[in-house]
């Protein structure tokens, strides 16, 4: 039998901290997936209860929103040096984001509704804020037209994410290409007559075209406020 060790003798825990509970979180999605980082899981990892991780973390949300905040410094934000026009800079900013979010297509879904606040995410605010701002936005309208630039990047990056992972993608893209090209041109004539266009376009020149649309429109509308 082996000797009982004393309590005594067993080397300390490392001291828990919110630094490396999230850093302990990210290595536990990219080994087993977002489903299996829970408070119960991610005690277990750390040697501890989850009751200790509540001091960290409030819940699981949070600490999604934490694993994300920490990716977001995979970023590239040196794209955003000058040289280039801002658009294509902010462009290649909102690319990098998506790249993030596109290789962890879990993670994509869960950023549809968390809500990211440490260093990683403020600096991406800063960097786009700057680039709207040197394009001459205005300050109301580059601080909303950021939400919408960033939701419309999440949301583009959790559909091809779960796309890429659902073995039924292919077929369902060519029912859809089958049913926008067999519609009644009786019925929906708009739809027969755009069929080709519906589908038509990369996934790179839709996302290109897709922020200069919202671009020009954050140029140019006026939010209006009491």
């Amino acid at each position: 039998m082996p000797t009982p060790q004393s309590r005594r003798e067993r080397p300390a825990k490392p001291a828990l901290t919110r630094a490396g509970i999230v850093d302990t979180a990210v290595l536990l999605m990219e080994q087993e997936g977002l489903q299996r980082v829970t408070m119960r899981r991610l005690a277990q990892a750390l040697d501890t209860g989850p009751a200790s991780l509540y001091v960290y973390v409030a819940n699981t949300a949070e600490l999604h929103a934490a694993i994300l905040d920490r990716l977001l410094g995979r970023v590239d934000m040196g794209v955003a040096a000058p040289g280039a026009h801002w658009r294509a800079r902010l462009d290649a900013v909102l690319a990098g984001y998506e790249e993030v979010l596109f290789a962890h297509p879990a993670l994509a879904q869960s950023a549809l509704t968390a809500r990211p606040a440490g260093d990683n995410y403020l600096t991406l605010l800063e960097t786009l804020l700057a680039l709207l701002a040197e394009g001459g936005v205005p300050e109301l309208q580059a601080a909303w037209g950021v939400d919408i630039l960033l939701q419309t990047a999440t949301a583009s990056a959790a559909e091809h994410s779960a796309r890429r992972e659902d073995s039924r993608a292919e077929q369902d893209w060519i029912r859809l290409r089958q049913a926008l090209a067999g519609a009644s041109p009786d019925v929906h004539p708009h739809v027969r007559a755009q069929a080709a266009n519906l589908v038509s376009g990369t996934p790179a020149e839709r996302r290109r075209w897709s922020v200069d649309a919202l671009l020009n429109g954050i140029l140019v509308t006026r939010p209006e406020t009491e």
